[in-house]
């Protein structure tokens, strides 16, 4: 029954290119085609129990709203306080069980969306949350799958740090506990990978999680419950739960089992969570931990000796892919004179080329944004724009009649502390300053200090000068910089993700510090020859 287990090596998970003719492409189309079909009926999952209060939301695809997927059950506060139940009655058989058969679970539901549910939980992801073929694949399939493979590799690694024995006669060793009490994890719409990874990386530690997903994501929520649950995942380690937000963190904050938020959402609401936590710091068994992932308003500056048409992709791909939904979406560029002449021409050629409309034709590089809310929020930026008199060099435009489409827009900025230069918008606007060549010296404050964000940026330059001042200058602006390429698309295992400042805690996900902030450590000291005198030898008569 005992035995140093090794567990099989994590490695990314291959992704499909869906090209024209191709296996994948067909089945992907197969799998989009069969969910579109259906209308399902999402129940909250509670303990080993199906909730259904009868209180419906409707769920449809952002770019096509007339479509109904299906309806999922709303809750209430009675339910956060059911999840909380069922999470401590799991808890004691769940942290007691050998981690090697914890890790079995989760390595065995890596292989279902390798393998069973890749193309379905890709299609929902598509449909729910109007992601190409390309941006589900990276995200509901292949970042999923490594979130999975390298966190179990990663805890492993973390349970075989033990401290030296230094002494004879002395054992040290280190214990990793779970948190006393259960995680509370609040997923956002934008990746099924986080929605996934967030109340699975505390439950991997050995930890019981109440887990909040967006009302825009839970259709494909529920099937990564679903997926979980058939890899083994005992009843009550996870409790999904579809309920108001308010409603849900008044009951969680000021409940003394609450042990440790997991968060990835907007900066405002994380602020709110943790000044909750703050003023009920004193109801709780121990101090939670608390991490978070926030907003971003990320930058790629370029160099006069930036390569043009590498700069253009960096913009186009960084900026509009997912609708620029992501928190690392190239959200303002820095741009050279000099290097602008050159690069104007090919930008407006290239973004000539793109299409936009549902995500089940394959052609479409941007699709919708996530709902209504979005929608207005981002038009208003854009009409704002207009108003003010700034030059839209492309896009500008939107329709919301069928589906919740805005062009792919790019603003000229007056100034460079105009606000589409300052503020996080999450759509597909990306504001441009063109800076003079001479200005490059003073081109890292401006940059470091126009936002409170600090998660994504990226450098463009071939002098090597350049690139090696601008990675210093600003080491503090972005938790993941990247040289000559797009802040975009951080892969598991290959550069782990997180910001400061107002971006978040840094606790990057993809990496052991993550796992890390689950667990907590105990010390055993254990002496197999004890002292039986008190007395040390300096005691002793001259």
């Amino acid at each position: 029954m005992n035995g140093f287990f090794t567990i099989p090596p994590a490695v990314n998970e291959p992704v499909y290119a869906y090209a024209p003719g191709s296996p994948e492409r067909a089945h992907l189309k197969a799998a989009l085609a069969e969910a579109r079909a259906m209308e399902l009926d999402v129940p909250m999952y509670i303990g080993g129990q199906e909730v259904r209060t009868g209180q419906l939301s409707r769920m449809a695809p952002p770019h096509d709203h007339a479509h109904t997927l299906g309806h999922f059950h709303v809750g209430d506060a009675s339910h956060v306080h059911q999840a909380i139940q069922a999470a401590m009655a799991a808890k004691p058989a769940w942290e007691a069980m050998p981690w090697e058969q914890r890790a079995a679970i989760f390595l065995k539901a890596a292989e279902l969306f390798s393998s069973k549910y890749r193309y379905a939980i890709n299609a929902a992801t598509m449909l729910a949350q109007s992601k190409n073929a390309f941006q589900a694949e990276i995200d509901a399939a292949c970042e999923l799958i490594d979130f999975l493979n390298f966190n179990v590799q990663f805890m492993v690694e973390i349970y075989s740090e033990q401290p030296p024995a230094q002494s004879k006669g002395i054992w040290n060793r280190l214990e990793y506990r779970p948190l006393e009490g259960f995680v509370f994890a609040v997923t956002p719409f934008n990746f099924t990978a986080i929605s996934a990874n967030l109340p699975t990386a505390p439950a991997m530690m050995g930890n019981v999680v109440v887990w909040k997903p967006s009302e825009t994501q839970v259709y494909s929520a529920q099937l990564l419950m679903r997926v979980f649950k058939e890899a083994g995942l005992p009843d009550g380690v996870i409790n999904l739960i579809y309920t108001p937000g308010p409603e849900t963190g008044d009951v969680v904050f000021r409940h003394p089992e609450f042990s440790g938020l997991h968060f990835t959402g907007s900066t405002g609401v994380f602020r709110t969570m943790w000044k909750l936590i703050g003023d009920n710091i004193s109801t709780y068994k121990s101090y939670p931990r608390i991490v978070g992932e926030t907003g971003g308003k990320d930058f790629i500056l370029a160099h006069p000796s930036a390569e043009p048409k590498a700069l253009v992709a960096a913009m186009i791909r960084g900026a509009f892919e997912f609708q620029g939904q992501k928190c690392s979406a190239a959200s303002r560029v820095y741009i050279p004179r000099s290097l602008w002449v050159q690069v104007k021409p090919h930008l407006l050629a290239e973004m000539a080329t793109l299409k936009v409309g549902p995500t089940e034709d394959f052609r479409n590089f941007v699709n919708a944004v996530i709902d209504e809310r979005a929608f207005n929020k981002i038009a208003a930026y854009i009409e704002q724009a207009k108003k003010d008199g700034v030059e839209i060099l492309c896009g500008g435009n939107g329709d919301k009649s069928s589906g919740y489409f805005i062009e792919p827009t790019i603003l000229m900025a007056p100034s460079a502390q105009y606000r589409t230069m300052c503020e996080e918008i999450f759509g597909p606007v990306l504001t441009i300053w063109i800076y003079e060549d001479a200005e490059w010296p003073n081109m890292f404050k401006l940059v470091d200090t126009t936002s409170e964000y600090a998660l994504t940026g990226a450098i463009f330059a071939q002098d090597r000068y350049a690139v090696a001042e601008a990675t210093w200058a600003l080491r503090n602006s972005a938790g993941n910089f990247y040289i000559n390429d797009k802040p975009t698309g951080a892969v598991v295992g290959q550069q782990p993700f997180g910001g400061a400042r107002g971006s978040g805690t840094n606790d990057k996900a993809g990496a052991k510090v993550n796992l890390l902030r689950w667990t907590s450590q105990r010390t055993i000291k254990e002496t197999f020859h004890s002292p039986i005198d008190y007395r040390y030898p300096f005691l002793g008569e001259e």
